[in-house]
């Protein structure tokens, strides 16, 4: 049998070999081409990639040249393949380009250590991806160190071949929209652009004195008569097709619930909420500048403060971003996580002493803002180390993944971001009876409980994590309350939209200045609503 297999190798001839790793280099270099692009764009990529295949088929006689050949081609093919694989990884998870805002603001607010958290929570599903990686690259070293050993001379056509293949490759780097797609060009750009958007959150002072002076221009002022106390509670990362709340099968709210039957007409659980954005930074500008998320005109925590609120902003985030964008915005500002990074095991419940403090201060009106962690993964994070409700499973929810094919990390992913809900779901309605508990007597009390967006775990994808090209990322739940006057309970049907939520909260409020917007505001009869502009097709909204 080895006698027969060195047989058929001796019947390929060294020339053959060396043709066919040529063809195989080319092969990769397409592949890589369309993997990490689309259409026209690919093929740019391609005669970009391909002097340095060129100049590996042109024969080289002196040993020395094709040492130096080796030592310049080789990283040149590299990094076109390690674009490649960073591309196609971006697209495969988020439906994304290195160079879209959800990238950007995510690599921007991201601390190495965070990188490297992130890196090892997904290592469960990348090892397949960087073993192909692996392969991908010892290929393209094998194929280069092949093709260093040819020294034939070309026939004519081929070298003519060659030339015109060259001279249309000189004229994809004389294009700038062609160049600017390479890999040494895009990805220092790609670094600048990061910095630069971090170097603007690092110091926005000025941008916040601004955004003051033009809330005094508005003239805000507070509609309502003694005290008024309102709580605004923003979280993270909470799908509400997972709150038994909104009917999911496994009793992931029960104390929401509870409440919501307990408090009929004071409680209003909008069914339809949906965030305009798949991230937090894009989805919390929104929010606070008032459907405005690049350059809003105003802010809704200096049109409080301009209308006498006093302002409290509590957070269990360690977020650079949302701290110069919004927290310095705030009178009072209470940061209780001291550890960078989202893997942190600071628990939302450690807020809830910070909420009491600032419910009793004797300040007559008062507006606290608590943003918590929620459900943002890592999901066992969320939880103290005992609490896992629901990692027996053989539930309905655990049939109907099977069902669905769901492989079983991503079923376990979802027992887990259950039980993040089951324990959210405590604190939240704790934040409520607070709130409740420290409504002034003789004055006004509300509160506010959104999600800045969804969580896509096992809905529509092999996915876990955010997710801007599911509906699962948008999709969030919205509840209000107040102690008087009660709500119409029409309300609850109308489809709400987390960038407008800053309108509805200016009725909790009690505040208006010119300009207002009343057509965006849910609670009131002529309400107008206009459905966010999401990257997704046919999506239903009435639901």
């Amino acid at each position: 049998m080895i006698w027969r297999l060195e047989s058929l190798g001796h019947l390929v001839t060294p020339v053959a070999r060396l043709n066919l790793a040529w063809a195989a280099l080319l092969g990769l270099l397409a592949w890589c081409s369309w993997s990490g692009h689309e259409g026209l764009r690919g093929l740019q990529v391609l005669m970009l990639a391909l002097p340095g295949w060129i100049w590996l088929r042109w024969p080289l006689q002196q040993p020395g040249w094709r040492w130096l050949r080796a030592l310049l081609v080789t990283p040149l093919l590299l990094m076109f393949v390690l674009d490649a694989a960073v591309r196609a990884y971006l697209r495969a998870s988020y439906g994304a380009l290195p160079d879209s805002a959800l990238v950007l603001t995510a690599a921007a607010n991201t601390t190495p250590r965070e990188s490297l958290e992130y890196l090892q929570a997904q290592l469960p599903r990348l090892w397949p991806v960087l073993l192909a990686g692996a392969l991908v690259l010892a290929a393209t070293l094998a194929l280069v160190g092949g093709l260093q050993r040819q020294a034939q001379p070309l026939r004519r056509p081929a070298r003519a071949l060659l030339l015109v293949l060259l001279a249309l490759c000189c004229l994809g780097y004389a294009s700038k929209p062609w160049r600017r797609h390479h890999p040494a060009a895009f990805w220092p750009r790609w670094a600048g652009t990061v910095e630069t958007l971090r170097s603007s959150w690092s110091d926005q002072a000025a941008q916040r004195e601004q955004l003051l002076a033009q809330a005094r221009q508005a003239q805000p002022r507070f509609l309502g008569q003694g005290p008024s106390t309102v709580v605004l509670v923003l979280t993270d990362s909470v799908n509400r097709d997972n709150m038994s709340l909104y009917g999911y099968a496994r009793d992931t709210t029960p104390q929401l619930r509870a409440l919501a039957q307990e408090e009929v007409q004071r409680l209003l659980v909008l069914r339809q909420a949906w965030s305009a954005e798949a991230a937090t930074v894009p989805a919390l500008a929104g929010l606070f500048g008032l459907g405005e998320r690049r350059a809003p005109t105003q802010h809704l925590l200096a049109l409080a403060r301009q209308a006498g609120y006093r302002v409290w902003w509590m957070s269990n985030h360690d977020d650079i971003a949302i701290d110069q964008q919004h927290a310095q915005l705030a009178d009072h500002v209470e940061m209780i996580n001291r550890e960078p990074g989202r893997s942190t095991s600071s628990l939302d419940s450690e807020l809830l002493d910070c909420l009491e403090e600032a419910l009793v201060d004797p300040q007559p009106r008062k507006l606290i803002v608590l943003h918590l962690l929620g459900t943002h993964p890592h999901y066992h994070q969320r939880v103290p180390q005992d609490f896992h409700p629901f990692d027996a499973g053989g539930d309905a929810v655990e049939r109907q993944l099977e069902s669905q094919g769901r492989p079983r990390w991503l079923r376990e992913q979802r027992q887990i971001y259950d039980g993040a809900m089951r324990y959210h779901d405590g604190v939240v309605a704790q934040t409520l009876r607070l709130t409740r508990r420290h409504v002034p007597s003789t004055g006004h009390g509300a509160w506010m409980y959104v999600s800045d967006h969804g969580q896509e775990v096992g809905h529509a994808a092999n996915h876990a994590g955010h997710s801007p090209t599911t509906e699962a990322g948008y999709r969030v739940p919205a509840l209000l309350w107040r102690a008087q006057p009660l709500f119409a309970p029409e309300a609850a049907t109308r489809p709400f939209r987390v960038d407008w939520a800053a309108w509805t909260l200016a009725e909790l409020l009690q505040i208006d200045w010119q300009g207002m917007a009343a057509g965006r505001n849910v609670l009131q009869p002529d309400y107008r609503w206009q459905p966010p502009l999401l990257p997704l097709a046919d999506v239903d909204f009435s639901r």
